[in-house]
């Protein structure tokens, strides 16, 4: 891996609103997300309580403007069966983040298993830049990597699980 640059988990808004041209695309590989399990919002998800609205936070703001100027920002999400906590928590917030212009698809990891696709959560930007998320030092959250064999690797997983991940509608239907 060359890591050529690392974006702190305090600094990622700032990277989506223009660190890349084209597209945005990640694949979520992970059951739950520390970040979503230490909100009061969760907490009350898992208490039954369904997780308001939010299509006017940061992230959702710069969504819309990146998307409505013609950036794509695509996502597969892996999901167990039955789903984990975190990922139902997910499913019930996806509608604001397709609000927002992304697209959102899901696919089984059982599926996934067969397709060999990473067992790490990366976004690929511009496909020419690869950022695995570093969760264990939050000043190093996205470890830039621009080596021509991962970028490869990356755009071949992104290929396959898009090719074989379905819709929310469909996913959820």
């Amino acid at each position: 891996m060359t890591v050529v640059d690392a974006v702190p988990a305090s600094g990622m808004l700032e990277f989506f609103e223009s660190g890349f041209r084209h597209s945005a695309w990640r694949l979520e590989t992970r059951r739950s997300y520390t970040a979503d399990e230490a909100t009061e919002e969760y907490q009350q998800f898992l208490r039954g309580i369904d997780p308001p609205r939010d299509v006017d936070g940061p992230w959702f703001v710069n969504a819309r403007e990146r998307t409505a100027q013609g950036v794509r920002i695509e996502r597969v999400r892996l999901v167990d069966e039955p789903p984990s906590d975190g990922q139902r928590y997910l499913l019930a917030t996806t509608p604001d983040n397709l609000a927002a212009g992304e697209d959102i698809r899901f696919l089984t990891r059982t599926r996934a298993q067969g397709l060999e696709l990473p067992d790490f959560d990366f976004w690929l930007f511009d496909s020419s830049i690869l950022a695995r998320f570093n969760w264990t030092n939050a000043e190093r959250r996205l470890e830039m990597d621009t080596d021509p064999a991962a970028i490869a690797a990356a755009c071949r997983a992104r290929d396959l699980a898009w090719q074989h991940a379905v819709p929310y509608a469909e996913f959820t239907g």
